[in-house]
């Protein structure tokens, strides 16, 4: 399918009176939309077996209900995705205290993290692919991160339709960066229920075991012989109920998985996941070193989704590439500070089947 140029339109207004944008994207048989506040992702459409569209990302109908919302559907997520420590991380011998957001933790950059923002957008077109390049500058001292971080997110989608994300960031002071996007994940469609039928691929032998503020301990622990195992295809579902005091300290999965490949130089495959009912399968590959499965533990039925109806415990997951949560303070992660002159870099792929 022949990809089209982006559609702009207005899809509501601010408390200020700030209209908020949509743009709409067409590729290689994959449909998006993506938001100017947020850099949001409130719709991503594939076919299934039989060539039907449905909606396979969570999101909201209006613009008040991202403002109100806590659970960052489709977000771009900065300036650190993930939970730091006690709101705190000293760099260089300094000590930056951050805006905390969850108890005494700083969780996806604070309360008025990048989720929240208002992203300057330029669409473009490229060969074969469409997409949208998002802005936006991050003051020294925002939410308490040292320096002035330069930002900028490319949403591609290519002629095999295929959703890119790339992101670049400079900060003329040396910080922390840890950047993702938090879409939620249903193949089966957007409020058709529980992905605990989804059957989860992760090339991953160890995770990073939490606290119960679901801060990392700082160990690698092994999957092997628990439930955190899916080095082999597996229903989300299967081990969920577990006895296992790490999916009874957050409810489910919502942990950091060590990629087995690290980081790399260009995005390697490192997870599949599989609707068996409509047989939409998602593809991912990512530079980055871990991913944070979460399986939708916290939803809670508020506000409504975009169909309308509200999503309940288990309605999508993530899967958002990332660093460590925590690396700041510890050092024996790799590392996610960001010097002068140097350039942040990540990139996620996802591809779509059936």
């Amino acid at each position: 399918m022949e990809g089209r140029k982006p559609v702009k339109e207005v899809f509501g207004t601010l408390a200020d009176g700030t209209e908020v944008h949509r743009w709409s994207l067409e590729n290689g048989g994959t449909r998006l939309k993506v938001l100017s506040y947020g850099g949001v992702v409130q719709s991503l459409e594939i076919p299934d077996r039989d060539g039907r569209y449905a909606n396979v990302s969570l999101g909201y109908g209006d613009i008040e209900s991202y403002v109100s919302g806590s659970a960052f559907f489709g977000a771009t997520i900065g300036r650190y995705g993930n939970r730091i420590a006690g709101g705190r991380f000293t760099l260089d011998g300094v000590t930056h205290e951050l805006a905390v957001n969850e108890g005494a933790n700083t969780l996806h950059g604070g309360a008025a993290g990048f989720d929240t923002q208002l992203w300057d957008v330029e669409e473009f077109t490229s060969g074969s692919d469409v997409g949208l390049r998002l802005h936006r500058t991050s003051a020294d001292g925002e939410m308490g991160f040292p320096g002035t971080l330069v930002v900028r997110v490319t949403y591609t989608l290519t002629e095999h339709g295929d959703w890119r994300i790339d992101y670049a960031a400079t900060s003329d002071r040396a910080t922390v960066v840890n950047l993702t996007n938090h879409s939620y994940f249903n193949l089966a469609g957007e409020a058709s229920g529980s992905v605990h039928e989804h059957e989860l691929t992760l090339v991953a032998s160890r995770f990073t075991p939490t606290d119960d503020r679901l801060i990392p301990t700082g160990e690698l622990a092994d999957v092997a012989g628990t439930p955190f195992d899916f080095r082999e295809a597996k229903a989300i579902g299967r081990d969920i109920g577990a006895d296992h005091s790490q999916l009874v300290v957050a409810g489910g999965f919502d942990h950091n998985f060590v990629l087995d490949k690290g980081i790399t130089a260009h995005p390697e495959h490192f997870a599949t996941l599989r609707d068996p009912g409509s047989g939409r399968t998602m593809r991912i590959a990512t530079t980055e070193p871990g991913v944070q499965f979460y399986s939708g533990n916290f939803l809670d039925g508020g506000p409504a989704g975009t169909s309308g109806l509200p999503y309940r415990r288990g309605a999508g997951l993530c899967l958002e590439t990332q660093h460590f949560p925590d690396s700041p303070n510890r050092p024996a992660f790799p590392s996610t500070v960001l010097r002068p002159g140097e350039t942040y870099r990540s990139t996620t792929v996802h591809s779509f089947g059936h």
